[in-house]
């Protein structure tokens, strides 16, 4: 019998810098298969799934600016760098068996469609998996911030942000043994006490707009079923 989840339609957003797994840059492939695995598995059993991805596996914009360069064309190259991570991850999704459409803010078409939330919404009733790169198409504005803008255009039940902990805690777990984890937070909690988690501009959009957040581990062994049917650890904040 097909898992059966409480979310009908979720956004995940994968930060850059996972993808790479113990690599220092670059795609790995062998966490690209296993988390298209995860989202493979529950897309076939009726999640509507869109996605949002980084770039710090190949550029961050900000390096740029810090360096002395130009902030707008730092992130125009960050948000190339999401349409290749978004063309690979979707390619291994078609690969195990499910449809995924790659969709860009930044105008690409002989690459990838241009993003509306109409033709999003459509390819998502149609049981395909969307991909959204190009962060907002604008700079000045992180990729959290695209995830969250996107789960609110394509009215999303949930937004999931797949990281390398299991939640959001105080301080940095890998830092701070005293840090304490939250099982569940409101976006002002976290916006007032400055959790790094995401930046203030996604938890503002999702507060603004009711829109929850699950935060978990992208390596946990239940993977994104897991979290969906509440047997992976996650914070929840909303």
């Amino acid at each position: 019998m097909p898992d059966t989840y409480p979310y009908k339609r979720i956004l995940l957003k994968v930060s850059g810098e996972v993808l790479a797994g113990d690599q220092n840059f670059g795609i790995e492939a062998k966490f690209l298969k296993s988390l298209a695995g995860q989202i493979v598995k529950i897309a076939s059993n009726g999640v509507q799934v869109a996605i949002v991805i980084g770039a710090g596996n190949i550029f961050r914009g900000l390096k740029i600016a810090a360096e002395g360069g130009d902030r707008v064309t730092g992130d125009l190259m960050g948000m190339l760098g999401t349409v290749i991570n978004s063309l690979a991850l979707g390619q291994e999704i078609t690969a195990q068996g499910v449809e995924a459409k790659v969709f860009s803010s930044v105008p690409m078409p002989s690459v990838a469609d241009v993003f509306t939330a109409r033709d999003a919404k459509a390819a998502l009733r149609k049981g395909q998996v969307v991909i959204c790169g190009g962060g907002t198409g604008n700079p000045f504005f992180t990729t959290d911030t695209a995830a969250a803008l996107k789960a609110i255009e394509l009215d999303c039940d949930v937004l999931l942000k797949g990281t390398k902990v299991d939640g959001i805690y105080s301080a940095d777990p890998n830092i701070d043994p005293d840090a304490t984890r939250f099982d569940s937070i409101s976006h002002a909690e976290v916006i007032a006490k400055d959790l790094k988690i995401m930046d203030t501009a996604a938890f503002a959009l999702a507060r603004d707009n009711k829109l929850p957040i699950l935060v978990y581990a992208l390596d946990a062994r239940g993977g994104l079923s897991g979290v969906l049917d509440g047997q992976v650890f996650s914070t929840r904040v909303g």
